[in-house]
């Protein structure tokens, strides 16, 4: 049973992203503990395989687009990092509750960030903020109210992931996008890099920390995510976005609400 509450639930998860372009991922913790029956701890130390993936698998296609640019990446993933590893620690130092109450509410974050976005793309609103850079080398030139921004953001990325297995888009993207000057696309895929690896040094943390998830049920949701993700590209040209982004936002919700019941129960 639980073998087929993976592969459901990864394609699901896999469509949303292939789809939607990102936020998929947020349901893999939910549906660790849920569907799967791992605790918090697992779950969130699982999820971080799922998001990793995820990332990794975008960011080949955005590498063949040449949207990517590798070093604005890094940079900010070097400072992310500090948060993950940081992140990874606090959360094997937690109850179970505490951490699913945590992940509740920054689904409910998520969810109201997806549908202002999907209003402004209604109303035809360019999210694609400024393009000015804060930071700029060539010559040198800093606003460094804005750079120190960047900092707290990118620290805050790295604690989201080490903490709640999640990848941090919805925080990275506007960053890139205010803060480096990178238009929407590119910041879009750029920030796969950081995710990429952030989730790779809070799993490495993790999995120092002597927290198990069932792996194998892990590696079967992700390989459906994989799969799923290429689905979700052709079906995002048939259905349109718009529609599958009110149906995810939705669901995003409920399963919010559900556990954060369960956090307080």
């Amino acid at each position: 049973m639980h073998m087929v509450v993976a592969l459901l639930a990864g394609a699901l998860i896999g469509l949303s992203l292939g789809a939607l372009g990102g936020g998929g991922s947020i349901l893999a913790v939910p549906v660790l503990v849920f569907g799967l029956d791992q605790t918090a701890q697992q779950a969130t130390t699982g999820s971080l395989v799922v998001v990793g993936v995820s990332a990794l698998t975008g960011l080949l296609a955005a590498r063949r687009q040449g949207t990517v640019l590798v070093s604005r990446g890094l940079g900010f993933a070097a400072v992310a990092v500090g948060g993950a590893v940081v992140g990874a620690h606090a959360s094997a130092r937690v109850p179970d509750q505490v951490l699913l109450g945590a992940f509740s509410v920054l689904m409910l974050v998520v969810a109201t960030l997806m549908a202002v976005r999907q209003a402004r793309r209604r109303d035809g609103g360019d999210p694609a903020g400024v393009l000015e850079p804060v930071v700029a080398f060539r010559p040198f030139r800093c606003a460094c109210p804005q750079a120190l921004r960047i900092a707290v953001t990118a620290t805050a990325v790295g604690l989201l992931t080490g903490f709640l297995g999640v990848g941090g888009g919805f925080l990275v993207v506007p960053a890139l996008v205010l803060v480096l000057g990178l238009p929407l696309r590119q910041a879009a895929a750029t920030s796969l890099v950081v995710i990429a690896v952030t989730t790779a040094v809070a799993l490495g943390v993790r999995a120092g920390s002597g927290v198990h998830p069932d792996w194998g049920l892990v590696l079967l949701l992700t390989a459906a995510s994989a799969v799923g993700s290429l689905l979700g590209t052709r079906v995002a040209t048939r259905i349109g976005t718009h529609r599958l982004g009110q149906a995810f936002t939705g669901l995003v919700v409920v399963v919010a609400v559900g556990t954060a019941a369960a956090a307080l129960t």
